[in-house]
């Protein structure tokens, strides 16, 4: 049993009862009949497409659709709805959003300033969905600059950059494949089925995770095929197939990417000289067709011309004040600290030597780089000079004064750790824009800092 009303003495504004004048509807009630109505219950059109369906609803109003709501449809014999998908909150440092705390996040101004893509990309893949997640402008610059700008971005950056370099901006033919290459193919198929499953599952973040195994496929590809090299070596017909394979992923990639970031998607599909998809594609079309690009290659029209440039996703700084706030806070009061450095027994100049702050280490840029070319400096015993990949449209040149530690044509193809927002200097006449970090024994050997195991070129150290 459900009561459908409340006396007029505690509610006057809602639609009164037609049986009785001293009561009006619940609002609930009211409002959970929009749900049929609007689709033209019982005989509309709308209603015969739409009914049963999903229900995506938050959390604080679980108890009126999955107690009230069933009641009702059940009472009326109407059919229930298949499923009921139940988010969670958006936090501001741990708590909810108030108007009365003055913690409430415009959603329409963050997408203005942000990009509306960029937001809802950002909205899906931070929460998972059915839990509560933690929101900071902070964390979406973070989310932006790795996925969209560090991965993505820079994926269609450098290769359309490749090709205009290589083939004069048009699609290069498809050669006999190595086994590199259908590996990649078999992971960018396994990557798309994975990312339309859990969408269809109501798992977002999961999904784009899924998706992002591509994209991150894809950088890698670059890397340990080395198209530079190939051009050098005037491989064209492996050269074309690197590159050609690169395009028809990229294609995947954007095809995927129409359900939450439409915009983008249209902008990297007509680099890509491609149409806007089909919404048959994904199923949401009568017709149910999610496997159309099951096992479908080759979809470019070799020699067409497209893109020589992509720059969609520029990296974001975090804004001064931001930095300020995040100081503040982990600035400790004077007294506390010079207690907590300085022994209550020591003279009051004695000071502690070698004390970095948080601010001073976050100034600088950590990133993993894997390193294509290693020389010696012309007349400098100590000099090597490096070509190194940190996920950027070029390799970057950094000279390092190890070269009594290291044959360099052994470290080719290594990974390392590069400082790499150092201010660039001449060097023997040689430009070297960051530093390779190593570690020294007391023997006085060195030995290079490296990631435990692969990953991606410019990924960030933290």
């Amino acid at each position: 049993d459900l009561c459908i009303s409340r006396p007029k003495t505690r509610l006057e504004w809602g639609i009164e009862l037609p049986f009785d004048k001293d009561y009006v509807c619940y609002v609930w009630f009211d409002a959970l009949l929009n749900y049929i109505s609007a689709l033209g219950w019982p005989d509309g059109d709308k209603y015969a497409a739409y009914w049963p369906g999903e229900h995506l609803v938050a959390k604080d109003i679980l108890k009126p659709h999955g107690v009230f709501w069933p009641t009702m449809l059940k009472s009326a014999g109407v059919p229930l709805y298949k499923h009921l998908n139940v988010h969670g909150y958006w936090l501001i440092k741990d708590t909810k959003m108030s108007k009365s705390l003055g913690n409430v996040v415009e959603p329409i101004k963050m997408a203005e300033h942000y990009g509306l893509d960029a937001f809802r990309y950002f909205l899906l893949r931070d929460m998972q969905f059915g839990s509560d997640a933690s929101f900071s402008e902070e964390a979406l610059i973070t989310r932006f600059n790795a996925d969209l700008a560090n991965d993505l971005g820079n994926l269609f950056s450098r290769v359309l950059s490749m090709n205009a370099k290589y083939f004069e901006s048009k699609v290069p033919p498809m050669g006999e494949l190595a086994e590199d290459d259908k590996a990649l193919i078999e992971l960018a198929e396994n990557s798309r089925r994975n990312y339309v499953q859990l969408f269809g599952n109501i798992r977002f973040s999961q999904g784009l995770d899924a998706l992002w195994d591509l994209v991150r496929a894809l950088n890698k590809y670059v890397d340990s095929q080395a198209p530079w090299t190939l051009f050098k070596q005037g491989d064209t017909a492996r050269l074309g197939t690197v590159i050609r394979l690169l395009l028809e992923c990229m294609r995947k990639v954007a095809l995927c990417l129409w359900p939450v970031m439409p915009g983008t998607a249209a902008a990297l599909l007509e680099q890509l000289g491609q149409p806007l998809p089909a919404s048959e594609r994904f199923g949401v079309a009568p017709a149910g067709n999610v496997n159309a690009e099951e096992g479908v290659w080759e979809c470019l029209a070799t020699g067409s011309v497209i893109a020589s440039a992509s720059n969609l996703f520029p990296r974001l700084e975090i804004p001064e004040e931001m930095k300020e706030d995040k100081k503040a806070k982990q600035k400790k009061p004077a007294k506390e600290k010079e207690a907590k450095a300085v022994p209550a027994s020591a003279p009051a100049e004695m000071s502690v030597p070698g004390v970095a702050e948080y601010a001073d280490f976050q100034k600088l840029e950590l990133r993993v780089g894997t390193i294509l070319e290693a020389g010696r400096v012309p007349k400098a015993d100590k000099l090597l000079c490096f070509k190194i990949d940190l996920g950027e449209a070029e390799p970057r040149q950094i000279l390092s004064g190890i070269a009594e530690h290291f044959e360099p044509e052994t470290l080719v193809g290594r990974q390392v750790c590069v400082v790499a927002n150092l201010a660039p200097r001449k060097i023997r006449g040689l430009v070297s824009a960051g530093m390779i970090l190593t570690a020294e024994a007391p023997d006085g050997k060195l030995t290079l800092l490296a990631p435990g195991g692969d990953v991606a070129p410019g990924s960030k150290i933290s």
